[in-house]
């Protein structure tokens, strides 16, 4: 990839990702975009992959694996008091250079797979949703699950616009908080919907028994973001306490035949959340197709984002063998907010 495409990534992310989010990567990113040395090594990113997430990931997973440099002192993840961030990119820099070998090796061969659990926060209203008008067990199928978190949405406990009354899994080690914007709230069930199936689909399975998976998938998430930090340890721990079904393999092509497998008392749920930007284009299509198809057989609904827009979150379904397609919300994508539209 030209080093001045990878220089406006890391604009775009600086300017619309981290501003108002993350001090010190909107610091980094913005040096790092005037940076030739820098901007030759983030080259090496794998096709198709977020360039600024997977490089940011790459020297996070080394600081973490205990790596000892003096950057480490502006990382909220390991220190508990880190340093003006403002001062960090010359620490940066030389710890980039000096395990440059290292962070090739890793960005070569990783995948930005970050499990963002503050996402169920719309997810939980839109399934209460797709549940009121199916009045039937919802069948999971998520497409790029990772690590398998987002499908537990409904064995985690949320509270809107710090409230104090709960939604969801009330007793839950993980509670998420997030504020609930606009003049039009979703409808939410109190307890959560039935769900009777749970099967997670990714190119590449990150397994959270494994150290190494682990750490990686916390490397993703950004150093100054304690709390999403504190919420994917919980949501990890209530992973290990439940049981659902983690395939590899190419979503798009497996999920007709997984999803015809189903017994016709649920309804299918496919679901995705700020995967699509990874998909390439003829994939998305294919994957519009095979739904539509399987509309055809029987009743199915597509949640998603990230797909032809940003920050849209959208439901598209089947049901008795017609066609409905709303715009559900729009969302942060870290879940901190979220507009209900419908």
């Amino acid at each position: 990839m030209e080093t001045t495409l990878i220089s406006d990534r890391f604009k775009v992310f600086a300017t619309r990702e981290c501003k108002g989010s993350s001090i010190l990567y909107e610091h980094l990113s913005e040096k790092i975009a005037a940076d030739d040395e820098l901007l030759q090594l983030a080259s090496y990113v794998r096709q198709g992959q977020p360039v600024p997430n997977l490089f940011f990931g790459a020297v996070h997973y080394l600081l973490l694996k205990g790596k000892s440099h003096e950057l480490r002192e502006y990382y909220g993840s390991i220190v508990n008091n880190p340093r003006d961030a403002v001062t960090a990119f010359p620490y940066f820099r030389d710890f980039c250079l000096k395990y440059q070998h290292e962070i090739i090796q890793i960005i070569e061969n990783k995948l930005v797979q970050t499990n963002e659990v503050r996402r169920c926060s719309y997810l939980y209203p839109a399934f209460c949703y797709i549940y009121e008008k199916t009045k039937r067990p919802l069948a999971l199928i998520e497409i790029g699950t990772s690590a398998g978190l987002q499908l537990l949405w409904d064995k985690y406990c949320y509270s809107y616009n710090s409230d104090e009354e709960v939604y969801g899994e009330a007793l839950s080690e993980l509670r998420i908080e997030s504020e609930m914007q606009g003049a039009r709230p979703p409808f939410i069930l109190k307890q959560s919907p039935p769900v009777s199936t749970r099967i997670g689909i990714d190119l590449h399975i990150n397994d959270l028994n494994n150290p190494d998976d682990y750490l990686w998938l916390k490397s993703l998430i950004w150093s100054d973001h304690t709390e999403r930090i504190a919420n994917f340890d919980r949501a990890s721990r209530c992973f290990k306490k439940q049981s659902l079904e983690l395939i590899e393999g190419d979503g798009v092509k497996l999920l007709t035949e997984i999803a015809l497998k189903i017994p016709q008392d649920s309804v299918v749920c496919v679901f995705h959340t700020h995967v699509a930007n990874q998909i390439p284009n003829q994939d998305k299509y294919e994957l519009i197709e095979r739904i539509k198809k399987l509309g055809e057989e029987r009743d199915v609904l597509h949640l998603y984002n990230n797909m032809w827009d940003l920050g849209q979150f959208h439901l598209d379904y089947y049901l008795g063998g017609k066609e409905y397609n709303e715009t559900l919300a729009e969302t942060d994508g870290h879940g901190r907010w979220f507009k209900w539209n419908h």
